[in-house]
């Protein structure tokens, strides 16, 4: 594939995420005011709770099998090291550029989480349709990249879902405080104890156990002392933060995938149930375009005010664009050495790719869920998507020759 072509088809779903980003600053202009805070509050609830998870479950039922989920066993140890190590260069990154502290979360989120869905489901068929294809077959190509992407798309879900997510509810609620804010909602915030909340350690929470009572006694007295802690601590966890729409989606849709007779009933032209499927994938589709429109009309106020300074910007971009490529290299190496990754040329090159990818769209989701770095996530993300067209260009040629 010549560069131009390669360039072509890198450009196109980075291209049609910019146009997109376009219409929804449109849309949030005061003259037109389609896309007010108000409407992507709502448009934002109904992308988390209905379309995400509607997406995950189609996709992958319709993709995922149980021989092909042990085959790929690597790739979650993969995407979770893209998590890691962006983790750590975030981390590094807020501390050369004394970037305040409630931009922490956003820039460790930008940083370790890629767009690890909707682009690898446009580019890796695109690259496969090529007729100079270094993947060989099309059609195979095609089908084998459409679940790796899909896997690649849940496993990302599940740790931005989780990890990142975290994260960023930990610096949103240090610099955000609700006034009407109660004791259990604010012990119910993280899942680390905070200063507010009592400690474990505390004198006056722990149970003292009588020096001469029998063993019987002792043993009832530490039973209920471990009991009232786990009671404790589960007060504390909030289990939304664990349990959110898009992780349940991608557990159903692995279900389905998965166990034969479920699948026989909702997958395939004559199954008896398909419309359940054919409609959770109507409604996924609808998920990256309303995502896009909401980091857009976000940007309108990220253009008028924002924190993040062009240090922080070219910080982010070179995190992404050239040491966690350098990183994926040296990592799915190491492991076609020690017999962890096969030779499947394609699977290597989605790896390798993973490292690659701009930042994901559900950053905008999750600050936009918690009130906080709206503007600056959308500035981070419209610079970091331009990039992407010619980063992505540039590291696809280099992973293809290197796999081929």
């Amino acid at each position: 594939m010549g560069f131009v072509n390669l360039f072509v088809v890198a450009l196109m779903p980075v291209l049609k995420t910019l146009l997109i980003t376009g219409v929804g600053l449109l849309l949030a202009i005061d003259r037109i005011g389609l896309l007010g805070p108000d409407a992507r509050h709502i448009l934002n609830n109904i992308v988390f709770f209905v379309f995400t998870p509607a997406l995950m479950v189609s996709n992958l039922s319709e993709t995922i099998t149980f021989q092909g989920l042990m085959t790929l066993w690597f790739m979650p140890v993969n995407i979770l090291l893209t998590f890691i190590i962006g983790s750590t260069l975030a981390w590094i990154l807020v501390k050369i550029t004394r970037t305040p502290e409630h931009l922490h979360g956003l820039v460790i989120g930008c940083c370790s989480a890629g767009n690890l869905g909707n682009l690898l489901l446009i580019i890796v068929p695109a690259v496969c349709d090529e007729t100079n294809s270094p993947f060989g077959d099309s059609s195979t190509c095609s089908t084998n990249g459409e679940v790796y992407a899909s896997l690649s798309m849940a496993v990302g879900a599940i740790y931005i879902w989780s990890y990142v997510y975290t994260i960023m509810r930990i610096f949103a609620n240090k610099s955000i405080r609700e006034p009407s804010e109660t004791f259990s909602e604010t012990c119910t915030v993280s899942l680390l104890p905070s200063s507010d909340c009592p400690s474990f350690d505390d004198p006056s929470d722990q149970v003292e156990l009588p020096l001469n009572g029998s063993g019987g006694e002792v043993k009832a007295k530490i039973l209920n002392q471990i009991i009232e802690r786990i009671k404790m601590y589960a007060e504390r966890v909030n289990l939304k933060m664990l349990f959110a729409p898009s992780t349940i989606g991608v557990a159903v849709g692995l279900i389905i995938g998965i166990v034969p007779p479920i699948r026989k009933l909702l997958i395939g032209d004559s199954a008896p149930l398909r419309v359940i499927t054919s409609s959770a994938s109507l409604l996924g589709e609808a998920t990256i375009p309303s995502m896009t429109l909401i980091v857009g009309a976000n940007l309108l106020k990220g253009l008028r005010r924002s924190e993040v300074s062009l240090l922080l910007t070219v910080g982010v971009m070179a995190v992404r664009y050239i040491a966690l490529p350098l990183f994926g290299i040296v990592v799915v190496k190491a492991a076609q050495m020690w017999g962890m990754v096969g030779s499947n040329s394609l699977y290597q090159f989605i790896l390798m790719l993973q490292y690659a990818l701009p930042p994901a769209m559900s950053i905008g989701t999750i600050t936009q869920l918690f009130g906080a770095s709206e503007c600056e996530c959308s500035v981070i993300m419209l610079w970091s998507y331009v990039a992407a067209s010619f980063s992505m260009t540039l590291w696809s040629a280099f992973y293809m020759w290197i796999v081929s």
